[in-house]
């Protein structure tokens, strides 16, 4: 709730209009609602329950308001709202709805706090979102679960395997075994094994793209480098746009607990850090292109041209390039049958439902393999740490080195690799092999957490930019070697690299934000080159 003297300054931003009771102010899949502040009467924040009654979720009194975080940026937004009697509200439109929150900090942190709430608030509780059918274990139901669990949409499983109310709704919609997993939407629309951008689209999660804008800096990935580069380049005045295939937060987001990283002394979730600094850039004015994958990069004119997996085509004078690296896959047998459903390069709290009172394996010896290996720990029976080194003290933080060793039920096996998987449609067995004795293990394993080395997502860069002879992005000299102004340069003039997809860059969240941040000294200097 707004102080008195808050209300009074948000009154300046606003108009303000009486409503009768039951007056519409936003319907559910709408975009850019308005703010709204009760002044007296109350507004009923609601959604429909599959036959189409009004269900409530909330309602705000005098001095309090409306919205949630798609307020910072076009997506459909989740829920509806009315006048819950005859009332009066200062509507805060759109565009000055901006304003107020970067002209008056701490009426904007008062909010930013309400709205970050309010959609913890529906994911936790499964309010305003979408409910997903299928099997539990299943690759695709994993892979739209932990869609919607990345990107804070909220939603409801029913695992057909496990839950018993899901054979009525099975019934009800006429769904056979073999057309799941489904996602149905609150207006009852049935999507039947959606690809993650069919999903991202039917849910309003993707933002409308100009194809003539041109902006000042074009950001490609999501996770803590990009965003970093994306909130410094907006706090700045930058007009920034984010392109991201999946979901902010890359490769961290991964990490159930970072707790190395500044600031945190209990630790952050790699996904949570990456949800407040997504808020954070768009509170600045960035925007989120979400779920979409950058293919091409067309760097013979200017501005700069990327064109993304649905064939449009975004325009910048400045690129930041950010995709990271992602964790390489092993070399055996039958892995590709199993991805998805038994091997995961996640270990986040869906996960660890996932195999809860079960034996798993975690795979590599870095900071990621650690902090899985321990968080899991808490809900699985028992975990096999498996290392071709010798041991984790060259390749891991201490405080993880020493819980590992503390815990009884993490078991480090070291000189040691997978070699074989076996079972049906879902992994069951895994053999794993000590590489000077040769002698083998066989365990009745399910899941298996795979964080080994880092291949970086430079596929798409077409021959554009300079490589290493790993795949990362060189920077910091031209094509003849000379020193560039700025380590993170590449080849071509106001291209840039930061964070793991960086040749030489250290492979650390902190590191990476750092990176994200310095860059944009650069790229002002891109756009505005200092006068001779």
């Amino acid at each position: 709730m707004l102080s008195d003297n808050m209300v009074t300054r948000l009154n300046a931003y606003g108009k303000e209009e009486r409503l009768e009771v039951g007056a519409l102010l936003f319907k559910r899949g709408q975009r850019s609602a308005d703010f709204f502040l009760v002044v007296s009467g109350t507004i009923e924040i609601f959604d429909m329950d599959k036959q189409g009654r009004t269900q409530a979720i909330t309602v705000h009194r005098s001095g309090q308001f409306t919205g949630e975080l798609d307020l910072f940026n076009d997506r459909q937004i989740l829920v509806s709202a009315r006048a819950g009697l005859d009332t009066i509200v200062v509507r805060v439109r759109r565009a000055d709805f901006k304003r107020l929150v970067t002209g008056e900090p701490d009426i904007g942190e008062v909010i930013m706090r309400a709205f970050i709430l309010r959609r913890v608030g529906l994911v936790r509780h499964a309010q305003g979102g979408v409910v997903l059918i299928g099997p539990g274990h299943s690759g695709d139901t994993l892979r739209l679960q932990r869609f919607l669990t990345r990107n804070a949409y909220p939603h409801r499983l029913l695992d057909t395997d496990t839950d018993p109310s899901a054979e009525g709704l099975l019934s009800c919609f006429q769904l056979a075994p073999d057309q799941l997993p489904v996602v149905i939407s609150p207006d009852e629309r049935v999507l039947y094994n959606p690809s993650s951008t069919g999903l991202a689209d039917e849910l309003g999660l993707t933002e409308n793209l100009d194809p003539t804008r041109v902006y000042d800096l074009i950001v490609v990935g999501a996770g803590p480098a990009g965003l970093a580069a994306a909130v410094y380049g907006a706090s700045e005045g930058l007009e920034t746009i984010v392109v991201e295939g999946v979901a902010p937060g890359g490769q961290a987001a991964t990490s159930s607990k970072i707790e190395n990283y500044l600031g945190f002394p209990t630790g952050i979730s790699g996904q949570a850090l990456a949800a407040r600094a997504q808020v954070q850039a768009q509170k600045f004015g960035a925007r989120l292109a979400i779920s979409r994958h950058a293919v091409a990069l067309d760097c013979d004119r200017l501005p700069y041209r990327i064109t993304l997996d649905d064939g449009q085509e975004v325009q910048g004078c400045t690129v930041v390039i950010a995709t990271g690296a992602r964790y390489r896959k092993l070399d055996v047998r039958d892995y590709a049958k199993y991805e998805g459903q038994g091997i995961h390069y996640a270990a986040t709290a869906m996960e660890a439902q996932l195999c809860s009172d079960e034996n798993v394996v975690v795979v590599g010896g870095g900071n990621s393999a650690g902090q899985a290996a321990v968080f899991l720990s808490r809900t699985v029976s028992h975990v096999h740490l498996l290392v071709r080194a010798n041991g984790l003290a060259s390749t891991m933080s201490d405080y993880l080195v020493r819980r590992i060793e503390s815990s009884p039920r993490v078991t480090l096996h070291v000189r040691s690799e997978i070699t074989a998987l076996a079972g049906d449609k879902l992994l069951r067995e895994v053999t794993w092999t000590h590489r000077d004795s040769g002698q083998d293990q066989t365990h009745p394993v399910g899941n298996v957490f795979v964080m080994v080395g880092a291949e970086p997502n430079t596929g798409w860069l077409g021959g554009c930019l300079a490589l290493d002879p790993k795949g990362f992005v060189h920077t910091g000299h031209d094509a003849e070697g000379r020193a560039l102004a700025s380590p993170f340069a590449t080849t071509r003039p106001g291209v840039f690299a930061v964070g793991d997809v960086r040749s030489g860059s250290v492979k650390r969240v902190a590191s990476g934000v750092g990176e994200g941040s310095v860059v944009v000294a650069a790229i002002h200097q891109s756009l505005h080159p200092p006068v001779a």
